[in-house]
């Protein structure tokens, strides 16, 4: 866009209305779409969308309000519309959602001086009036040639999240290749979401990478979608754009507009007796050994099938997401026999500790599916700071004051146990099948610390008989759920087909629960 001086801040007071007002639709028609001609014709080639298109799959049709269209870079005459940025506020489902999207074709989406005012005061509208924040990220991250300015302005968007942090919900949307201060942002909000094929996501690229190392990678083998969520950076890969909006626009639909409201409703409370489900138990083995997949018994304990996961591709062990009860939201953390028998590692422990803070920060009542042989053993493990990963879930599980409810199906054993909703750590009620095992360990290990010297001095074709009768013995006295109901630690054994109804009484009556806070400033989580 070139004008001269005159021009750029418009006609003089000589001109007509009508003038001023096609001076007005030249200007809004440039900035729709302002980056050159070259870099348009990129964007078009490979496909990809434009930042409005990507707002208007997003939210409701017809309700973006954009702010900052003809904005410029300070002093440049010469400068394309919107610095890089789209922003404004609009609708998902009827709520109000702030949103922005990086420009690829403007300065390649890269962040500078009105760049980052237009993003930070899309943030402070929202902290004001108390509604979520949805990024679509797509930027080569600070812009080299604005020097410290365009790393205050990235400082600046950083230092707002801090306040609507357990507020309002932050949703990132990442759909190209995103770098530094691109991923930096991100990596601080509620939710990332990508695209397989698509999103890359790093601190520094492969170029920089291979001038300082002389290493020699491709973006995909860096910070490639499905690389980034099976190391915990994205919550979801989406496998095209128009899924990552489904995937957010879900995500919304499950969370509050902000912690001083509730979720939306989407289910009518029905008959209480529909709650019940015969077919339950023909999904656990009766092999106690034998794996199955848990996702078929959150499926049918919940208001509907529909279970929104979060975090599949990480920790994979631990399952992590949203179904509904009496039409409202309600968090999940429950074990995932197909993977690892269901032991917690230190990733899972992250995974589980981290999504019940989310829980807890927006006021989501967290309901606990337990069967899992308790913490992965192992020389690795040790390595990987198992220790004070592990401890994070169970800090996170005590500090998290919304209802909890706990469903124990089989096993619960060891310091899984205690992490994975036990009344000891605080959860509210608590529930045995029949099938439940609860205890320090299994039979299997008991028969090794308990009985291994004397079974060693058994002959040894009397070993495997004597050893079944120890863990007969074991199973019927220790690890029995009725052991854990008549001390108080199960508050009901009961019918599998009845999970349903128990869970949605329980919240009912939860509804109201207050938990004083200690006058303090805040907790030290573990490392």
């Amino acid at each position: 866009m070139s004008e001269s001086t005159d021009d750029r801040y418009g006609p003089g007071s000589g001109r007509s209305t009508a003038e001023k007002l096609a001076d007005l639709r030249r200007r809004t028609e440039e900035s729709l779409d302002p980056g050159s001609e070259r870099a348009r014709a990129k964007r078009d080639a490979a496909g990809r969308t434009t930042p409005r298109q990507r707002i208007d799959a997003l939210l409701d049709p017809g309700t973006f309000t954009e702010i900052g269209a003809l904005a410029q870079t300070p002093g440049d005459d010469t400068a394309p519309y919107g610095d890089g940025v789209v922003t404004g506020y609009g609708r998902v489902n009827g709520r109000p959602v702030a949103v922005y999207a990086h420009d690829k074709t403007v300065f390649g989406g890269s962040v500078g001086e009105t760049f980052g005012n237009k993003v930070c005061e899309v943030m402070d509208f929202a902290t004001r009036i108390g509604c979520p924040v949805v990024g679509i990220n797509d930027s080569g991250g600070a812009r080299i040639q604005d020097a410290v300015m365009s790393l205050a302005m990235y400082s600046e968007i950083s230092r707002r999240q801090l306040p609507l942090s357990g507020q309002s919900p932050q949703i990132s949307i990442l759909l190209g290749n995103c770098a530094g201060g691109a991923v930096y942002a991100p990596a601080t909000t509620d939710f990332l979401i990508g695209v397989e094929e698509q999103t890359t996501m790093f601190v520094t690229g492969p170029a920089i990478i291979e001038s300082v190392t002389g290493e020699k990678i491709s973006m995909q083998e860096l910070g490639g979608a499905r690389i980034q969520a099976e190391r915990g950076n994205l919550s979801y890969v989406a496998p095209d754009e128009a899924d990552a909006f489904d995937y957010a626009r879900e995500l919304l639909d499950h969370l509050p507009s902000s912690a001083f409201e509730t979720t939306p409703e989407f289910w009518a409370p029905g008959d209480e007796q529909s709650g019940t489900d015969t077919e339950l138990l023909d999904i656990v083995p009766d092999d106690p050994n034998a794996g199955y997949d848990m996702t078929d018994v959150l499926t049918r304990i919940f208001d509907d099938d529909h279970f929104l996961e979060v975090l599949p591709d990480f920790g994979p062990n631990v399952i992590t997401g949203f179904a509904r009860v009496d039409g409202h939201s309600v968090g999940v953390v429950a074990n995932q026999p197909m993977q690892l028998a269901g032991c917690l590692d230190a990733d899972a422990a992250d995974k589980a500790a981290r999504f019940i803070r989310i829980c807890d920060a927006y006021n989501i009542p967290l309901v606990f599916v337990v069967d899992t042989p308790g913490y992965l053993p192992g020389a690795d493990q040790e390595k990987a700071g198992l220790i004070h990963r592990g401890a994070k879930l169970g800090f996170a599980m005590v500090e998290a004051s919304v209802p909890k409810v706990t469903v124990v199906i089989r096993k619960a054993f060891g310091g899984g146990y205690a992490v994975m909703g036990s009344k000891n750590l605080g959860a509210d009620m608590n529930f045995a099948w029949p099938t439940a095992q609860i205890a320090v360990m299994g039979a299997e290990g008991a028969a090794v610390m308990l009985q291994g010297r004397q079974l060693a001095a058994l002959p040894e074709e009397e070993r495997p008989a004597a050893k079944k009768m120890f863990m007969d013995f074991y199973n019927a006295n220790m690890t029995s759920p009725y052991v854990a109901a008549e001390r108080g630690y199960i508050d009901a054994v009961i019918d599998p087909a009845e999970t349903r109804l128990r869970i949605r009484q329980s919240l009912r009556i939860l509804k109201d629960k207050r938990v004083p806070e200690v006058p303090k400033k805040h907790t030290i989580m573990p490392l």
